[in-house]
């Protein structure tokens, strides 16, 4: 099966395996929209446009439909756009004819012919230029396309997946994209969620990507802890379920929570804003209070593992005693010691007063 360009990272293991289909698509209702669509389209042959942010698995998506097609055993053939400088990706998708420029000593095929009677997939197709556009827009339309100095039209049979993380309607409205082609590669439109709003799957996306790692590297890591995994539940993921693996991946070759945990903290601290009521309305005592809790769990932190989670140094760095340290570590969510996961502070019940 031809398969040039496929990531490995990302769902996908060292044999090009995709996980099982209820993994891809977990149990949230957006993901399981997705999923009902495909089922629908994916034998059609239409070409399907895939919209979300990085790393929500477009690339995996668009390998799933190939898979469902009628000749799931014909080439996959993916195209990074953005990867490719504009000057080079006419000659990368199109081929050339012998002769055509300098340096073109013998002819060669595009990514178009090598996909004939498979699947073309664009990633980041909204980077291609406009005069390339036409170009794409003539084989949509009737499967026809000339290599770079071919006097003559060659004909293909193939679907064509695109894939964007940005709005192609914003695009054309600043004449970036022509209005034409987004019709031709938007017949179907899936749109990918990002994990932060589907965050019911993380668990067993971790179980299955602390598998994966184990085996490629070679490693035992255990189980993440309850607290841990309440912590990656509660996270932002700007970098979606590509930043899940990769913090997966780190927790397998350290060893230790902390890996993961540290870094998920100070990512909030840093990225924490108030939460502003569509009224406008805002409690100032309140926001003020839990930016102090929030500033101070930072403080605490940052001390800890300056004095490598020594807590009764800790203790006397912060001027306070050490029984008022470890009720702010467990009213913070803090670790109790290294090694351990986090605490979140909803799941504790802090005992005594002392402030």
């Amino acid at each position: 099966m031809a398969n040039t360009g496929i990531s490995r990272a990302g769902f996908v293991d060292r044999t090009g395996n995709l996980p099982p289909t209820n993994l891809i698509f977990g149990r949230s209702s957006s993901m399981q929209t997705a999923r009902q669509k495909i089922d629908k389209v994916a034998q059609s042959g239409v070409p399907i446009l895939i919209q979300g942010d990085n790393g929500t698995g477009k690339g995996l998506l668009a390998r799933f439909i190939h898979n469902l097609s009628p000749k799931p055993e014909a080439a996959f053939v993916k195209v990074n756009c953005a990867a490719i400088p504009g000057a080079l990706l006419e000659s990368e998708l199109f081929g050339y004819e012998k002769g055509a420029f300098t340096g073109a000593h013998a002819s060669k095929p595009g990514r178009v012919e090598l996909a004939d009677g498979g699947t073309l997939f664009l990633d980041g197709i909204d980077e291609i230029d406009m005069s390339l556009q036409a170009k794409l827009l003539q084989l949509l339309q009737d499967g026809q396309f000339s290599r770079i100095g071919g006097q003559e039209d060659r004909q293909v049979q193939l679907r064509v997946i695109c894939a964007t993380n940005r709005r192609l309607e914003l695009e054309i409205a600043n004449g970036r994209f022509r209005q034409d082609l987004f019709y031709r590669i938007n017949v179907v439109s899936i749109e990918l969620p990002p994990l932060r709003s589907r965050a019911e799957d993380i668990p067993e996306l971790v179980a299955y990507f602390l598998q994966m790692h184990r085996t490629r590297h070679n490693m035992q890591a255990r189980p993440l802890s309850p607290a841990a995994l309440h912590l990656l539940s509660k996270h932002a993921w700007p970098g979606n379920i590509r930043e899940l693996e990769n913090l997966i991946e780190r927790y397998v070759i350290l060893g230790s929570e902390d890996a993961i945990s540290s870094e998920l903290l100070n990512w909030e601290h840093a990225h924490t804003t108030p939460d502003i009521p569509v009224d406008g309305q805002i409690h100032l005592k309140k926001v003020t209070r839990q930016a102090v809790h929030d500033l101070e769990r930072k403080i605490i932190l940052s001390v800890l593992e300056a004095n490598r989670w020594n807590r009764k140094r800790t203790a006397s760095a912060l001027k306070i005693s050490y029984r008022a340290l470890l009720y702010k570590i467990r009213r913070a969510g803090l670790p109790r010691k290294r090694g351990m996961g986090p605490q979140p502070a909803e799941m504790i019940r802090p005992t005594g007063t002392e402030d």
